[in-house]
């Protein structure tokens, strides 16, 4: 098994996600479309909700698309965008594998409590 200090595809990949996440319009347009799970937002709904103007929103939302955070569909003359949470919960596992099950540095049970106070279960 690699080192957590050793580079790896995963990890550059996840840094990545984490990057495009690192901007604040961007980690607030994944908790608006997590929030609205699993249907999704409309590029419009998802602008006047953050106040983020439409060639910023585009932007932001082409950079979250690129690193899979974030689906689109259309449906008419409408772009749905909704949550990737299948990449979102590889990203979760991702840090929930080092510091959660190896090394013990979050105990497993404070994560599972973050998720019961979600109304999410144990393990989210």
């Amino acid at each position: 098994m690699a080192s957590p200090a050793q580079p790896t595809p995963d990890v550059a990949r996840f840094a990545d996600m984490f990057s495009a996440m690192g901007a604040e319009p961007r980690l607030r347009i994944i908790r608006l479309l997590l929030a609205a799970h699993p249907k999704g937002l409309i590029a419009g709904d998802v602008q006047s909700e953050l106040g983020i103007p439409a060639s910023t929103l585009s932007h932001h939302l082409d950079k979250l698309k690129s690193e899979d955070l974030v689906t689109v569909q259309r449906e008419g003359t409408f772009l749905w965008y909704r949550a990737n949470t299948e990449t979102l919960s590889q990203l979760m596992n991702f840090l929930y594998a080092e510091c959660c099950t190896r090394n013990q540095a979050v105990a497993p049970a404070e994560v599972d409590g973050l998720c019961s106070i979600t109304g999410h279960g144990s393990g989210c």
